[in-house]
């Protein structure tokens, strides 16, 4: 392997501390002021991180149940509308938040496309938890359609027929061989669908409002606090920064477990 030269590794090493130094720089603050310790406490903190975490494995949850037979359906078939379909799945990723959450109160608020049937009927989505859940799913759910679609096109057809041919059901097929060997995909997906979802602020606050104790999300209350409580600002960023590195790492271990088990899973079936 041909080491770097003097200018990439110069540029690399700029990218490392543009990426490392506001990290760093955010523990370190609130290290140094005690936000963290002050923050665990506060009635803000704890409600906003009770919020985001169930409306994010909320979204998450909706994500894998709507999403994985789209994208199962989009890596394994031809029909009319498919590239519709994968335009619309792409659009929320380079949509600017903001965007999406006014297409939102268009289509689910009060006055909205589906929102006045639903007032009709006594449901209210706009400004409620829901929304927020729907904010979130709007702009994560991409994420774990396009990493999914990845894995299952990647699925060893042979190993599929094989299980077919001992006389496995479509769906003992899909459970047995298809989903294990997509795994590490269909991991990674969800957990940037979780991320983002649990990051997610401009189509949330223009959808669902910031709320305390409601709809107010944690990045939400992290800018809602920097007018007054910078403290609070802190703790919640540096939560997030933590919950952050911890998925991530859990992710890794997981995912490089399941690799090793499934390249031996695929040997054995060979042999």
């Amino acid at each position: 392997m041909r080491a770097l030269g003097p200018a990439a590794v110069l540029a690399a090493s700029l990218v490392v501390l543009l990426l490392a130094v506001p990290l760093v720089a955010l523990v370190w603050r609130t290290l140094e002021s005690g936000a963290l310790a002050q923050g665990a406490g506060s009635a803000v903190v704890l409600q906003a991180l009770q919020l985001s975490l169930a409306t994010s494995f909320g979204s998450l949850a909706l994500a894998l149940l709507l999403g994985t037979p789209l994208a199962f359906g989009l890596a394994r078939f031809s029909f009319p509308g498919r590239g519709v379909i994968e335009a619309l799945v792409e659009v929320p990723v380079v949509l600017p938040p903001a965007v999406a959450g006014i297409a939102l109160l268009m289509a689910f608020g009060r006055r909205g496309l589906m929102g006045a049937p639903l007032a009709e009927l006594g449901i209210s989505v706009a400004f409620t938890p829901w929304a927020v859940v729907l904010a979130q799913c709007f702009v994560a759910v991409p994420f774990y359609v396009r990493a999914a679609r990845t894995g299952f096109a990647g699925v060893d057809r042979d190993l599929e027929g094989a299980a077919r041919v001992d006389g496995a059901t479509p769906l003992g097929v899909f459970r047995h061989v298809t989903a294990p060997l997509a795994f590490p995909s269909l991991l990674a997906g969800a957990v940037l669908c979780w991320a983002r979802a649990l990051g997610e602020f401009g189509a949330t606050i223009m959808f669902a409002g910031s709320f305390r104790g409601r709809t107010q999300t944690m990045p939400l209350a992290i800018y809602a606090a920097l007018e007054s409580d910078l403290g609070a600002a802190l703790a919640l960023s540096t939560a997030l920064v933590i919950i952050s590195v911890l998925t991530l790492a859990l992710v890794r271990y997981v995912a490089r477990g399941w690799e090793a088990q499934a390249i031996i899973g695929r040997e054995d079936a060979r042999g």
